[in-house]
């Protein structure tokens, strides 16, 4: 065997000790004994003869996931959700409290936690977080040992939508002891909206641990790029930060602004464009390069960038921006940190969206036969492609608005072409796929006057991705419809009219 090989079997074994029953990354430890006891809390009916495994959260409510007794090590948290809040995932909070603290070390919304923020639904893969099924199901192995207990709720921040279905596995390892220095695992959530001058503070703890991780969410309220803004680590008290940045992109590991991707360590989970309204999401983990602290840390990033008129006309490049930034941090450190400042409330974590059920806004179709209008999702099954459903909706202020909907694609499914008071929106959508789920369709910006405005939405055939077997059919299916009017977002276009009037001054 050679030195190089015996040293990474050194390390390997080195890796297992320092974490006690925690052998889990590589498949060289695979083999070696775990001196753990597997544990799982879960949803799961206690009668093993039934179904029905999934928990309900009223509105103000806590589903209490496990109460553990250390020593311990959570090694695996899964969930998917089934509420009606288009926006659950910022309405549900996820805590976690170490050896019987009365206040959390883990505190944030459920999606912002799991690397989609915004209330948002985006498939991504990474390794310590997984999301898959349009967004509904998200997997989290961060390791979090323990050495007296473990408390991990959810709750239903909503103040009108309760969860009717919250599916979880709670996966941990029971150990004899943990080494001295292990430490705890931490997440917090945080936002600004919108930002104010200076930095954005992501982090600022005392104790001693190290920094693995970055959730970054920013929904824009100017149009241009956001991501001119260097991230800081200011260690153990520093004025002058050690670790500085060349741009918010570059810190993500990307370059030249952003688009979806994925890679184990870095990427963007959520990426809308450039323009205001649009919602992005970045992570970064630090697993490769975890940022160590004794004394203190704090993780600044600035939020500058380029921003252009309605026009085009590009005023600045190095711009600071009013942005609404959210973000949670991800580290390790002892003597667990308790987070004792409230979360803002579910509503102030959400742009002011209007949001509408479809079955309230006059559905009618052309033919009438197959419309279905009884339930919060309007169903429309009609026996030919030659048909029309459409939906009005009430403007009582003017303004800019981003337009949206939930739409439900379905193995019944065909194409639709949308239109808006009768001009097209966009290209046809196909909305058939192998499955039943529900879509989150951006229609975009558009200037919108008082009064009543329709959406519609047109048969154009079946689609060419309906399977062989398949009948014959042209469902469509809506749940909501999303405004979101500009104006109402904070900073919306105060820069933009600050910087004109600085030009005609000069």
């Amino acid at each position: 065997m050679s030195q190089h090989s015996i040293c990474r079997i050194l390390f390997s074994m080195i890796v297992v000790c320092a974490l006690s029953c925690a052998v889990y990354a590589s498949l060289e430890t695979l083999p070696m004994e775990k001196p753990c006891d597997a544990r799982r809390e879960s949803s799961s009916n206690d009668d093993l003869h039934r179904n029905g495994d999934a928990r309900s959260i009223e509105p103000g409510g806590t589903l209490v996931l496990g109460e553990l007794e250390g020593p311990g090590v959570i090694t695996h948290i899964w969930n998917t959700v089934g509420s009606l809040d288009p926006f659950f995932s910022r309405s549900l909070v996820l805590r976690i409290y170490w050896d019987g603290a009365e206040k959390p070390s883990v505190e944030a919304p459920l999606g912002d936690f799991f690397g989609v923020g915004h209330g948002a639904s985006a498939d991504f893969n990474s390794q310590p977080i997984a999301v898959s099924s349009y967004g509904r199901s998200r997997n989290c192995f961060w390791r979090m040992p323990f050495r007296k207990s473990a408390r991990v709720t959810v709750t239903n921040e909503s103040k009108k939508y309760p969860t009717d279905s919250f599916y979880y596995y709670l996966d941990w390892h029971k150990c004899d002891s943990l080494p001295e220095d292990a430490k705890y695992f931490h997440a917090q959530y945080r936002q600004a909206m919108p930002a104010t001058p200076g930095d954005y503070t992501i982090l600022e703890t005392t104790g001693a641990g190290h920094y693995v991780g970055t959730v970054y969410s920013t929904q824009q309220v100017e149009l241009g790029w956001f991501g001119e803004g260097d991230d800081r680590f200011y260690i153990d008290g520093e004025e002058f930060p050690s670790l500085r940045g060349t741009g918010t992109e570059d810190y993500f590991g990307d370059a030249w602004g952003f688009r979806a991707f994925a890679t184990p360590y870095y990427g963007v989970s959520l990426w809308e464009g450039y323009f205001p309204g649009d919602r992005n999401t970045a992570y970064r983990w630090h697993i490769e390069d975890p940022i160590p602290f004794k004394k203190s840390l704090k993780v600044t990033i600035e939020h500058k960038g380029s921003i252009f008129t309605d026009g085009g006309q590009h005023l600045g490049q190095f711009i600071e921006r009013p942005d609404w930034v959210s973000s949670v941090a991800f580290w390790y450190q002892y003597p667990p940190a308790q987070f004792t400042d409230p979360l803002p409330p579910a509503s102030k974590r959400l742009a002011p969206y209007r949001v509408l059920l479809a079955a309230e806004l006059n559905p009618r179709a052309v033919p009438e036969f197959g419309l279905n209008t009884d339930g919060p999702t309007v169903n429309y099954m009609p026996l030919s492609d030659k048909t029309s459903i459409e939906f009005d909706f009430e403007v009582t202020e003017a303004g800019v608005y981003q337009i949206s909907a939930v739409l439900w694609y379905s193995v019944f499914a065909s194409i639709y072409q949308p239109f808006l008071d009768g001009e097209p929106l966009g290209d046809p959508l196909d909305l058939c796929i192998s499955g039943h789920d529900p879509v989150w369709v951006s229609f975009d910006l558009h200037k919108l006057q008082v009064g009543t405005h329709t959406l519609r939405f047109e048969g154009r055939g079946a689609s060419p991705n309906r399977r062989t077997m398949a009948p014959p059919a042209y469902a469509f299916g809506m749940t909501y419809l999303v405004l979101l009017r500009l104006e109402d977002m904070e900073g919306y276009h105060e820069t933009l009219n600050r910087l004109i009037e600085e030009r005609k001054t000069k």
